[in-house]
């Protein structure tokens, strides 16, 4: 049986108004289009059979690929585009169609959640081109490629979870039926709206919970991790209620500090639930999502349900100690 891998990229991660009011580095199509080559390279090199990448306006994948010296054959996709969340989901569900299981995905926070609602069955390498990144990792495309190669070729042991685990995710159900998820935070914001893209105003946070809690992160993680670091393999999240209290600074944003006081904070175990009351606007993993009415409630789950995330280096390593890379 061919070994398959897709590659998928977000044109517009990394490109939004985050970047005037703060100081994030604008991600170029140029720089994503050398990450997708080198991507490809690797995963070449490490056997893959078909690779496969999808056509979209700024030709990122198609421009790419168009001229390098591959052993694997390039699949291209199409999918009917909206010019949002709806494009990603369409891509993920014809990967599947076409008996693809691990993907490498290049985006932000937001596009790696609408992955893992599309999909939680995937085995996925999650690299970092958005705002506020938590749950896509940064390393080199080419080890990137190699390691999900081998993924796809099943040379990986699939209970091993230093290798691969599934990620955990916040699962949210609405009273009147609707659900959805997040990766890395659930915030619960007052006096906000709906298509606001800027950063949040520090004042109007009331609730956050957090799959990991992290330091070194940017965004609404290290208004956690400054009060209890939770890392991604931890089994538990952090929930806060923000208000009067212990105030300190925080990077919500690159080179974007602001103000924030932490009223409550307690551990969320896995499948532990918390109830977010309106009125509200809840934002996902940086995206202002649903709106709550005066009275309307939300629960949020802690699970550990999400897609396989390939840890690149121990990857690597494995494929050493195994003699996989040297025959």
């Amino acid at each position: 049986m061919k070994s398959r891998l897709g590659i998928l990229v977000n044109p517009m991660s990394g490109r939004d108004v985050r970047r005037i009011a703060a100081r994030a580095t604008n991600m170029t199509h140029e720089t994503k289009m050398d990450m997708v080559a080198r991507i490809a390279v690797g995963a070449d090199q490490a056997g893959i059979d078909e690779l496969f990448i999808f056509n979209e306006p700024f030709r990122i994948a198609t421009q790419a690929l168009a001229w390098l010296d591959l052993s694997a054959s390039v699949r291209v996709l199409d999918v009917n585009l909206h010019h949002d969340a709806r494009d990603t989901e369409q891509a993920i569900l014809k990967l599947q169609k076409e008996g693809v299981d691990t993907v490498v995905a290049l985006g932000g926070d937001g596009t790696h959640r609408i992955i893992a609602r599309t999909s939680p069955n995937l085995t996925l390498v999650p690299l970092s081109t958005g705002t506020n990144n938590v749950f896509p990792v940064s390393v080199e495309p080419t080890i990137a490629g190699m390691a999900a190669a081998l993924a796809a070729k099943h040379q990986l042991p699939v209970t091993d979870r230093t290798l691969q685990a599934a990620c955990k995710v916040l699962h949210l159900e609405f009273c009147d039926g609707r659900s959805d998820i997040a990766l890395i935070d659930v915030v619960k914001l007052q006096d906000d709206f709906i298509g606001n893209f800027m950063p949040y105003d520090n004042r109007k946070i009331q609730d956050l919970i957090l799959t990991c809690a992290l330091p070194d992160a940017i965004g609404m993680s290290p208004i956690g991790g400054f009060l209890k670091v939770v890392e991604k393999a931890d089994d538990f999240g952090l929930a806060i209620q923000l208000g009067s209290g212990h105030a300190f600074r925080a990077p919500i944003s690159p080179g974007y500090f602001r103000s924030v006081s932490s009223h409550a904070s307690s551990t969320l175990n896995l499948n532990q639930s918390i109830t977010l009351t309106g009125p509200a606007v809840i934002a996902l993993d940086g995206d202002r999502e649903h709106n709550l009415r005066t009275g309307e409630k939300v629960r949020v789950t802690l699970r550990r349900d999400g897609p396989l995330i390939l840890d690149v280096p121990a990857v690597m390593r494995h494929a050493v100690a195994a003699s996989i890379l040297i025959s």
